[in-house]
């Protein structure tokens, strides 16, 4: 039975792997590992954030703001690496006081109106958009995709093992066992490479927002308002998806005094607070009120759009969640 189950679960991984795709992302400049190709990530991300926009409250009703987070968003995107300029990027102003940002295989970037009217420069505004844009180029959700898929199958292999196992077998006794605490370990792992790629989208970010004339400084003070903001209410670090802010705060930091040094007192590179004031927080206040934390944006991980598939299959935080809530 132990020669069946490991048959099992190799074939399972050679399957996996034989799909693997393995090239040097021009962001990062790492070797990686993908199971999609460039037009499935688009076709994903183009299907699924309709539904994205619905369930956060729909965009923002008013065309001069949605001009205005766009044109931070494009101004950047004009300037990663490679073909990622030509990706079909979107970038859309949600109307929930929810207080998020996120991004979407294939150049579809959200940006919510809660934490936008708590920022005060656009420095800040380019800041996080260009930390999404860094998920979008360093194919960070393709990547999770691949290692789950390749988690579940060994799982799977596993699962099978134990229950074709004879009844009385210790291999039967223990696996039953065994099998969550592996998939919670597993999961963890997944999620350690979640924080680690937030740090990377926060160093991408930077780059981005400084070659286009903005302060990196501005994506430090995002950091540190959404450190105030977490206070008394922050998960487990070692069952989050993002470092704590803190963390992110001293990373920005050390680029600020090290290769980033010559942007800071430099006339070239602003936060253009008074556009911000002008252009966006006096506007908005004209706009009705978002929604009171609508009950659509934060519906269980299983109800997210079918399009993308279980969200345990590309949020390793959600399926850490799921698996912890079934085991025993």
């Amino acid at each position: 039975m132990r020669t069946l189950l490991a048959l099992i679960t190799s074939s399972l991984v050679a399957a996996s792997a034989a799909l693997v795709g393995c090239s040097t992302n021009a962001a990062t400049g790492k070797r990686t590992f993908t199971l999609l190709s460039r037009d499935q990530e688009i076709a994903m991300g183009a299907e699924a954030a309709p539904q994205f926009t619905t369930e956060f409250g729909g965009a923002v009703p008013d065309a001069s703001l949605q001009a205005y987070v766009a044109r931070i968003g494009q101004k950047m995107a004009k300037e990663t690496e490679k073909d990622n300029p030509s990706l079909p990027w979107e970038f859309t102003l949600l109307n929930t006081d929810v207080i998020n940002a996120f991004a979407l295989p294939g150049g579809k970037v959200f940006f919510t109106r809660g934490l936008a009217e708590r920022l005060t420069t656009e420095a800040q505004m380019a800041g996080v958009i260009g930390h999404e844009i860094g998920h979008v180029t360093a194919r960070h959700g393709n990547q999770r995709i691949s290692a789950q898929i390749g988690l579940n199958a060994v799982l799977v292999g596993a699962a099978i093992g134990v229950g074709l196992s004879d009844q009385d077998t210790a291999f039967r006794r223990y696996g039953q066992y065994a099998l969550p605490a592996i998939a919670i370990g597993g999961n963890l792992v997944l999620l350690k490479y979640g924080r680690d790629e937030e740090l990377e989208a926060d160093r991408l970010g930077v780059r981005y927002m400084a070659n286009v004339g903005y302060n990196p400084r501005g994506q430090m003070e995002v950091m540190q308002v959404l450190a105030d903001l977490s206070k008394g209410s922050r998960p487990p670090d070692f069952l989050s998806t993002h470092p704590n802010p803190e963390d992110r705060v001293k990373q920005i930091e050390q680029m600020l005094a090290g290769e980033y040094a010559s942007t800071q007192g430099n006339p070239n590179y602003k936060d253009f607070k008074d556009e911000y004031k002008a252009q966006f927080l006096d506007v908005i206040k004209k706009v009705p009120p978002a929604p009171k934390s609508s009950p659509k944006a934060w519906r269980p991980p299983e109800q997210f759009p079918p399009d993308l598939g279980s969200s345990a299959t590309w949020c390793a935080h959600c399926a850490a969640e799921r698996t912890i809530a079934a085991a025993p």
